[in-house]
Order: structure tokens, then sequence, then C-alpha cells
């Protein structure tokens, strides 16, 4: 999270960082529930094992 938000801003006071966390957080767990929270690599790797 703070490679791919937190450390690309310069927020101004703690609630415009709070929000953006926030944002960023249920971002990703909307990202991993839809991939039946396993993590990107897993899923690809669950997906590829498939197909073969």
């Amino acid at each position: 999270m703070k490679e791919e938000t937190v450390w690309l801003q310069e927020y101004t006071t703690f609630l415009e960082a709070k929000k953006d966390i926030d944002r960023y957080i249920r971002f990703y767990n909307a990202e991993h529930s839809a991939l039946g929270y396993l993590s990107p690599k897993e899923f690809r790797q669950r997906f590829t094992s498939n197909a073969a």
C-alpha cells in the first residue's frame, strides 16, 4: 500500500491521507474478492494450471 499510494502522494492533512488510504483499501479488497481472495499471482497460477 505504501509503495502503490502513500509514498506517491503529498498529503496536506491527516484527513486527506485517511480518505486516500480508505479509498485504496476499498479498491484492494474489491480486487482481491473478485479473485476469490487470492493474490493476482496465485489466481494466475491457478487459472493457467487449469487451462492445461
